[in-house]
């Protein structure tokens, strides 16, 4: 069901706002970003789940990032890829977070703009 020209409006300003959101909260980056990717043309479901976003902050509007004094200076890198099984795109997604002792400092998940070769070959390879 897509929404009146109103409504669509009020739902990607929310988006939006949330977006914003990503710098600070971590605990809301991956359904702000899963939203954005409907900015354009939301339905009425992507609205009920920026309210329930919304309702999420509201209850825990005093979480925030912890540095514990006690932890280590050691820095961990992590890294991942999921080869196409974006639902909504099937684009692969490669990510990445960086942990000094417990605490993280840096993290990113990129949308890959095509299918990779390896991805192709892979797919292809499976069928045989």
């Amino acid at each position: 069901m897509v929404m009146n020209s109103k409504s669509l409006l009020s739902t990607g300003r929310l988006i939006g706002r949330l977006l914003y959101l990503n710098f600070s909260r971590l605990d809301v980056a991956f359904v702000a970003q899963q939203l954005s990717q409907f900015i354009d043309r939301p339905t009425s479901s992507h609205w009920k789940a920026a309210l329930h976003l919304l309702r999420y902050l509201r209850g825990t509007m005093n979480h925030g990032l912890v540095f514990d004094a006690d932890s280590s200076l050691q820095l961990e890198a992590y890294c991942d890829a999921d080869w196409g099984t974006c639902l909504d795109s099937r684009k692969s997604i490669t990510g990445y977070c960086i942990f000094i002792g417990s605490s993280l400092i840096s993290w990113k998940a990129k949308k890959q703009p095509t299918c990779l070769k390896g991805d192709y070959f892979i797919a292809n390879s499976s069928t045989l």
